[in-house]
């Protein structure tokens, strides 16, 4: 890809991106990224001063397999994706307080959000790489580390279903109100992404807009090896 990664960004048709958030809580990117992204990214997995901690998510009973929290300053490419995606998403995530009858309070850049994170005790950095083996799966769950949290979060996958792996789609279960929930499974190819909800969303009923309440994760990955990649913008107490 000839375009650098905020170029790229600039370029999506964000219009249609805020109306799927708005429509059905999450909106798919394909192919942001090039193979070779991939692959740098990927390739981070085994340097371990670039991370602050590692998560055997079995232990925890959080499902089976292994994630890393990057710490800062995150790789370059990394720092410039959560940068370009945050702009966007305030402005969604101010709309869908204002929709709940709530003042906006998201900052327009980054940093500005990350100052009120810090403020608040929250300084330790979030985003993180993934890694399940055959078997591997993530139970449904929030990520919200602290009392300070930005509403999306977005989810890139590393390497080539079908050829690297089997299995591992991504699931999204809403819980709505007085009913059932109901559960999406999205399957993403090698440098696409996923945005979604943090916690809740809106939703407009017969008196107004009421929130439903999002939980996301993996199911098992069948053979091979699956890297994914998160990108959270708040930061962690």
């Amino acid at each position: 890809m000839s375009l650098s990664v905020t170029e790229r960004m600039a370029a999506l048709d964000w219009t249609s991106i805020q109306t799927e958030l708005d429509e059905q809580g999450y909106a798919h990117i394909p192919a942001l990224l090039s193979e070779e992204e991939c692959q740098e990214l990927l390739d981070t997995y085994e340097n371990e001063e670039l991370f602050r901690s590692t998560i055997q998510m079995a232990r925890h009973r959080f499902g089976l397999g292994e994630y890393k929290y990057y710490q800062t300053p995150l790789p370059g490419l990394l720092q410039q994706l959560r940068e370009a995606f945050y702009p966007e998403l305030s402005m969604t995530a101010n709309r869908w307080l204002e929709r709940l009858g709530k003042e906006p309070i998201y900052p327009p850049v980054l940093m500005k959000f990350l100052d009120h994170c810090h403020e608040n005790g929250q300084w330790r950095p979030t985003p993180l790489i993934l890694k399940y083996e055959a078997g591997g799966f993530n139970c449904l769950h929030q990520d919200l580390y602290g009392d300070v949290f930005f509403p999306f979060q977005v989810v890139f996958v590393l390497n080539q279903k079908e050829l690297d792996y089997t299995g591992g789609e991504f699931l999204l279960v809403e819980q709505r109100p007085r009913a059932q929930s109901r559960g999406h499974v999205i399957t993403l190819n090698r440098g696409e992404a996923l945005i979604f909800p943090t916690h809740q969303r809106p939703v407009q009923g017969s008196r107004g807009y009421y929130k439903n309440t999002l939980r996301h994760g993996v199911s098992t990955v069948t053979s091979g090896t699956r890297y994914s990649l998160g990108i959270i913008f708040h930061d962690a107490k």
